[in-house]
């Protein structure tokens, strides 16, 4: 069995009914066996920021699912709610984003472990914190990369009270 950590973003629509629709969808999987959520965050838009704010929260599954099989599966996830493609970092229904799979590093065009981005984005570091403070990137943890990150980075990130 596989650890692999997902991040889950949205700023469209019903943003909380997105992410737990694509949990659901994650947990209906037969090759998910387990889920375990973080905390739900609030965060202005990262890149283009001319758009709505974000809830964003990571997951953390166990699958039997090979990583590029993963990688379809989250895909689908996006494609069944009504993800589109227009603008790069630009709104969406939902983002599914395999961020780490068990310690496999790789680098092909489809298929980037650890996700690349990782270090640099608070939105991502402070749920994956609450799944798993001890995941690490080129041999430094991601609280050591969190901590890099500007105290303003880091304020942004606002938990998401229901």
């Amino acid at each position: 069995m596989s650890r692999a950590y997902l991040g889950l973003g949205t700023n469209m629509g019903d943003r909380l009914d997105y992410l737990n629709k694509a949990c659901d969808l994650l947990e209906q999987n037969e090759n998910v066996l387990s889920l375990k959520k973080s905390n739900l965050y609030e965060t202005k838009a990262w890149g283009y920021t001319e758009q709505a704010d974000f809830l964003n929260m990571c997951v953390e599954i166990e699958t039997s699912l090979a990583p590029y099989d993963l990688l379809s599966i989250c895909q689908d996830i996006e494609n069944k709610l009504d993800r589109v493609r227009v603008i790069r970092w630009g709104p969406r229904t939902i983002d599914v984003d395999v961020l780490f799979y068990d310690d496999i590093v790789s680098d092909d065009e489809k298929l980037l472990i650890p996700h690349p981005r990782i270090k640099e984005r608070a939105f991502v570091l402070v749920p994956l914190m609450d799944l798993n403070k001890g995941l690490s990137i080129d041999g430094k943890t991601i609280e050591a990369y969190l901590e890099h990150l500007s105290q303003e980075e880091r304020d942004e990130v606002k938990e998401f009270r229901l």
